[in-house]
């Protein structure tokens, strides 16, 4: 398997398939792909099934398959921002936003990540569900705007507005914390929590949290007066 990221601002994965290889993504990611390819739908078991919907993603998952000859399919993202690809295997895991999976490789599992600590439940916003990454294989993820990684050592933390954080090694740890001070949370604009994350391993922050681009888009939409 051979696979190419490319265009801007909305990007696309270009993968190319050898005869009897095949990608697995959920219902509608699929963009393009050559006419050889045939396609299976799956549920992946009761639990799994129950795990996707509870973390907002498909229940079921489509299989894309290269019959008679070397295939090609492609995935493009749904907003603004990158296309990242991830290799996936023991002690490299990752947990990543819900939103973010996009295609794989038939041996990467995906699972619902739920936050250990109950602060992180209640006041972690979309951080409360993310998805872990888990297996053997490729998978490609979709971010909002543009990626920052940093590789943090042990004990190592960094604060994260809501939203920004985007993926982290499994080995990191993640805890809800309140900005301090009335005022500060009154007006400083920030919101009342941050996300820290504590190393050691990498992170990936995004840029532009299509959260913030709906707010900041929300006063300029038309109201009905009906």
């Amino acid at each position: 398997m051979n696979y190419e990221i490319k265009g801007t601002p909305l990007p696309v994965v270009e993968v190319q398939l050898d005869q009897g290889e095949s990608m697995v993504c959920e219902g509608g990611a699929m963009s393009w792909m050559s006419n050889n390819l045939t396609m299976e739908t799956k549920g992946g078991g009761i639990g799994k099934m129950f795990g996707k919907a509870f973390s907002g993603e498909s229940m079921f998952s489509n299989i894309y398959k290269a019959e008679k000859g070397p295939g090609s399919i492609a995935f493009a993202s749904s907003f603004p921002g990158s296309i990242v690809a991830v290799e996936i295997g023991p002690g490299k895991e990752i947990i990543c936003q819900k939103s973010a999976f996009l295609a794989s490789t038939p041996g990467v599992e995906l699972s619902v990540f739920f936050q250990k600590k109950v602060g992180a439940g209640f006041f972690g916003g979309e951080g409360f569900i993310m998805q872990k990454l888990s297996g053997q294989g490729i998978a490609f993820l979709e971010f909002d705007g543009s990626i920052i990684e940093k590789e943090l050592g042990a004990g190592e933390q960094v604060v994260i507005d809501t939203g920004h954080l985007a993926m982290i090694d499994s080995t990191c740890s993640i805890d809800i914390v309140t900005v301090k001070g009335l005022k500060n949370k009154l007006l400083g604009g920030e919101g009342f929590f941050n996300t820290v994350v504590t190393g050691p391993g990498k992170i990936c922050l995004q840029t532009m949290p299509v959260s913030q681009v709906a707010g900041a888009i929300t006063p300029y939409l038309p109201t009905s007066n009906g």
